[in-house]
């Protein structure tokens, strides 16, 4: 990516939505910078969401596996882009998006993936910015004490390419009962930096709230994406490791103490 503009590829999963997709997409048409790919992984859709998809001039790729996970990482290693960004079929985009995306990462060049700002777009118009902030507050709470760092937010993240392959055979991408960013949180922030973008926000639903099942069904899915990185990522053990790998990197980049010692003629 040194000296060049970087490309981008943008993946969203989908299965069973060519509603909402088709304005998610009509949404990416308008950006103040197009994605040079998008490509929409169809997660063994019954209706014409893949048509959907085609008619806007998306890439189109078939993911049988059942789950999100297996969805997302389909549309990952099938990406070409420098920068992967992520978003759901249901989320409406801002026209800054992938500008804001991109500059992000021009201005950071040691960091591997991102995450933004979102909010509601649907339901009563009063409660969606407390609830928002209720919503993304509550999952950060829950997920910071896990990673020991920012978790990501898959309605609204991006991240380098080659930091996706660092990882692609590591993440639970089989396993349709986890949550697939906080899982590419825990893979990625241990040896990488990641950093929440500030910029306009993601519109997202508030589909979590439509029913108890739905919302309780997210919460078995969090605690199960926890405990699945367990003994190996219990916290106290992952803490310690993950600011170890940062020490190590961060003077790999600017030369130890011992190091600089040397460098000013101390010894």
């Amino acid at each position: 990516m040194t000296g060049r503009p970087s490309t981008v590829s943008v993946v969203i999963p989908v299965k069973d939505d060519s509603r909402v997709l088709a304005i998610c997409l009509a949404a990416l048409e308008n950006q103040t910078r197009p994605a040079e790919e998008i490509i929409v992984v169809d997660n063994a859709s019954s209706d014409d969401s893949a048509a959907t998809a085609r008619a806007h001039g998306a890439t189109v790729i078939g993911c049988p596996e059942p789950g999100i996970p297996a969805a997302s990482a389909a549309g990952y290693d099938a990406a070409a882009g420098d920068l992967i960004l992520r978003l759901d079929a249901d989320c409406v985009p801002p026209a800054s998006w992938i500008q804001e995306m991109v500059a992000a990462f021009a201005d950071q060049p040691e960091v591997a993936a991102a995450t933004g700002p979102s909010r509601f777009i649907d339901g009563p118009a009063l409660i969606r910015p407390p609830l928002i902030a209720v919503y993304l507050f509550t999952y950060r709470c829950f997920s910071f004490p896990a990673l020991g760092h920012l978790p990501l937010f898959g309605s609204n993240l991006a991240m380098r390419r080659d930091a996706w392959q660092a990882v692609r055979l590591e993440v639970h991408r089989d396993d349709p009962e986890i949550h697939d960013d906080l899982d590419l949180s825990f893979h990625l922030g241990e040896r990488h930096r990641l950093v929440r973008v500030r910029g306009e926000p993601m519109g997202i639903s508030m589909r979590p709230f439509h029913d108890a099942r739905s919302f309780q069904r997210r919460i078995r899915r969090g605690l199960r994406t926890v405990t699945i990185h367990w003994p190996h990522d219990f916290p106290p053990y992952r803490w310690r490791r993950t600011r170890w790998t940062r020490w190590t990197r961060r003077h790999a980049l600017t030369g130890s103490p011992a190091q600089k010692w040397r460098t000013h003629g101390h010894v």
